[in-house]
């Protein structure tokens, strides 16, 4: 195919997948809020009814972003945090519309190669305290700016600790390390997915939840169970019950878990929502009824799902003419699916985190966003559209925003003592997936979103 045939065809997709998207002046479709939308509660606390949030009584929906390090660089210490950079960072995400960061509460010492250090805290205990006053700073600037943040309190990935650290903890040291060429996948996924099943590691989870749901914060003196600028805690990022049709077997250790933990949660915060944190069904086996049962009659109130087109080989950054139609074609069945089953469920939906390399995979600021910007039209066109016909995908946070941060070092890779972080975990190239404040084409979509997406609103 020549050039300009694979040009007019993505344009062609492209116009197809994001047709459904309301222009800002016809998209006030009051007529799709819920009929009882005026007997919600007036509340500063973001509560779900059906297929909504709700905020102050009005229909809740939302343009965000990940920001992870949020609690690293809100620390006080000169070795990691930087206060300042936090407050410009804030004030970009307000200016462009975003209103919601996904961000890390936690993270455990561990001999994991990619794993953060330092880390907040060692089998149960903490012992960062600073990193945490930097949450604390993190929440209390984020509420002067009127932002909502979502809490992750594990992971399933090795950059932040994780379960399979939890598992080292209690097995003298055990661990499968996710960088060993000697275990290639899924050796990494089959280990820390016995996490669930076992009862001293989920104890010693347990412990560090509760200490974090029921923390006051040094700088507000508020609990954080009575602080609105926290809309969910989320039990983990990205947790699995495994990888392939063998796991099946963990699936009732993972239910459990989920519904063991959420439990937890709820009795010391229940005017907060509780979230799973998964990737849909590409991170539950491949099985709708997984992620229904991973939802369902458990203390979860909305759901979750996550999407990466180069991860999952929709997308090959080397060929991306050849290959991003039919990325985006996936990406639309893949919504629309999960549309469906948080229909069957009668929750909220948010697809909270997926992103796209720079053009070329390059990692630098100074390189083009031609197919990351096609890309984050074509998902937010979807959102507007469940939003503005009554569906249930009502929110996003892209991965990652990286702001004005930016790589250190020349091949890109994070060392510890790194204190500049990018939206990029410290197992991946730092600039991969990052939104940086100079992406000013990024930035201008993200912000027209916001507008299409609160137009009823106005």
């Amino acid at each position: 195919m020549t050039s300009m045939l694979r040009s007019f065809s993505l344009i062609c997709v492209l116009a197809a997948v994001t047709a459904c998207s309301p222009e800002p002046e016809t998209a006030t479709s009051r007529e799709n809020w819920p009929v009882a939308y005026d007997e919600v509660p007036v509340s500063p606390f973001v509560s779900v009814h059906g297929k909504h949030f709700y905020l102050n009584g009005l229909p809740y929906r939302y343009a965000g972003a990940n920001m992870w390090f949020a609690s690293y660089i809100g620390a006080e210490t000169d070795a990691i945090g930087d206060r300042e950079r936090l407050h410009r960072e804030l004030d970009l995400l307000k200016a462009t519309g975003i209103t919601n960061l996904r961000i890390l509460g936690a993270s455990e010492r561990s001999p994991l190669r990619d794993s953060m250090k330092p880390a907040i805290s060692h089998k149960g205990e903490i012992e960062r305290e600073d990193i945490l006053v930097g949450l604390d700073y993190a929440l209390a600037e984020m509420a002067k700016r009127d932002l909502k943040a979502v809490i992750f309190l594990n992971n399933f990935w090795e950059w932040s600790g994780g379960m399979a650290t939890y598992l080292s903890w209690v097995n003298n040291g055990e661990i499968v390390d996710m960088a060993d060429p000697d275990k290639p996948w899924p050796a990494f996924a089959l280990f820390s997915a016995q996490f669930y099943a076992n009862p001293e590691a989920v104890a010693l989870f347990h412990k560090y939840v509760k200490s974090i749901v029921t923390r006051r914060n040094t700088i507000t003196g508020k609990l954080y169970s009575e602080d609105p600028t926290i809309m969910a805690w989320q039990l983990a990022n990205e947790p699995r019950p495994g990888d392939g049709e063998g796991s099946k077997e963990n699936l009732g250790h993972y239910y459990k878990w989920i519904r063991d933990t959420a439990t937890l949660i709820k009795g010391d915060a229940p005017k907060q929502l509780v979230s799973v944190g998964g990737e849909g069904t590409m991170g539950c086996l491949v099985m709708d009824e997984c992620f229904l049962a991973a939802h369902s009659d458990n203390g979860i109130d909305y759901a979750t799902f996550h999407m990466w087109p180069k991860n999952w080989g929709w997308f090959t950054v080397a060929d991306p003419e050849q290959t991003f139609g039919t990325a985006v074609q996936r990406a639309n069945d893949y919504i629309d699916h999960h549309i469906e089953l948080a229909t069957q469920l009668n929750m909220p939906l948010v697809l909270e985190e997926f992103g796209l390399e720079r053009d070329g995979g390059q990692y630098g600021p100074e390189t083009t966003t031609k197919f990351r910007d096609s890309f984050y039209q074509f998902v937010f066109g979807k959102v507007n559209h469940s939003v503005h016909t009554g569906g249930p995908l009502v929110g996003t946070n892209f991965w990652a925003w990286g702001g004005y941060g930016e790589a250190l070092h020349d091949d890109a890779v994070w060392r510890e003592g790194d204190k500049t972080f990018v939206g990029d975990p410290p197992q991946e190239p730092q600039g991969l997936n990052s939104v940086f404040a100079t992406d000013a084409s990024t930035l201008k979509i993200i912000n027209d979103h916001y507008k299409i997406l609160n137009a009823d609103l106005n």
